[in-house]
């Protein structure tokens, strides 16, 4: 018997040895996050921006992340007019969870790098960036829309995952006594127009496509870190930047009709999206990296057909 083989079967001796939490000499799975229905943030530190909007999809996911253990969460936007509120509803909700305004352009390189530092100086640690930030810019014709709209909307929905990542990912590998490996997980919006035509604007679409391409990309650069970096793609979700949409369908009576195009018939709310924020967050998506996760009701599953025409 050559050496190969005798490895190879002393090694699976090893995993079929008797453990003793194993059932029945069968080993136990080897399981990389706590409990699925405990805290699943327990003691990590949390960045989201874009977190203002009543409606939105930050304001959601700080919720989700505060009633799954988080130390802290970070709530900024460029708009501060809600934040005060939400931190007060948050810290009613779970006061043991230390709640941090935040006022600033994610756009801005300075500005990102200091709530990074200051999640580095009070907790020595950070461990989620949630970059949600984003504007859906001029709508209509691209021939009708200037260079400089064009690239205010890249920069705010683009630019600002590129911000989130750089700085981030440096501060997701400082190591401590309560934090005892390189690890981390950065979120960036991107839509499910950034995977399909005709789902937004010419300027809307490009910078989402370019979060997706900017999370694939930044995933090799980060490669053995234990950094990960994925991208979420939301469908028709009833936010407030999608308000308008919604308000129009009911006041015409036609609410029913939205989101007809996805095999759920129906839009989305900003808690599904949400969730699967907090699953990419968590240590139960310790695996899932590079990647563009789309919360859009199947939407960009297919190509848009006309029921009884599909051959």
């Amino acid at each position: 018997m050559s050496d190969t083989a005798k490895r190879r079967i002393a090694a699976l001796g090893n995993q079929l040895s008797p453990q003793s939490n194993a059932f029945n000499g069968i080993p136990a799975i080897k399981k990389v996050a706590g409990a699925a229905n405990g805290p699943r943030v327990e003691g990590k530190v949390v960045i989201i921006t874009g977190a203002n909007s009543m409606m939105g999809i930050g304001r959601a996911t700080a919720h989700l992340f505060a009633e799954g253990g988080a130390k802290a969460v970070y709530i900024c936007d460029y708009d501060s007019k809600n934040l005060e509120t939400h931190k007060r509803e948050i810290t009613s909700l779970y006061p043991t969870v230390d709640i941090h305004v935040r006022q600033f352009d994610a756009a801005d390189e300075k500005a990102v790098k200091d709530v990074v530092d200051h999640a580095i100086g009070k907790y020595g640690r950070l461990d989620v960036f949630f970059a949600n930030a984003g504007i859906i810019g001029p709508v209509g014709a691209f021939m009708d829309i200037n260079k400089d709209d064009f690239m205010k909307v890249l920069d705010t929905n683009t630019a600002s995952v590129f911000l989130a990542a750089k700085f981030a990912a440096p501060a997701m590998m400082k190591t401590s006594p309560e934090k005892t490996s390189a690890s981390g997980s950065i979120i960036g919006t991107a839509s499910v127009a950034g995977l399909r035509s005709n789902a937004g604007p010419a300027p809307y679409s490009a910078s989402k496509a370019a979060v997706v391409s900017l999370a694939q990309s930044i995933s090799y650069q980060l490669a053995g870190t234990g950094i990960r970096i994925n991208s979420i793609c939301p469908g028709l979700i009833e936010t407030g930047m999608t308000a308008p949409t919604f308000e129009s369908a009911r006041a015409r009576g036609t609410e029913g009709k939205i989101g007809q195009l996805n095999p759920l018939k129906r839009a989305g709310v900003a808690d599904e999206v949400a969730r699967v924020v907090l699953f990419l967050g968590s240590d139960e998506a310790s695996y899932v990296n590079g990647q563009a996760w789309a919360v859009d009701g199947g939407l960009s599953a297919g190509h848009p057909f006309v029921r009884g025409k599909m051959s």
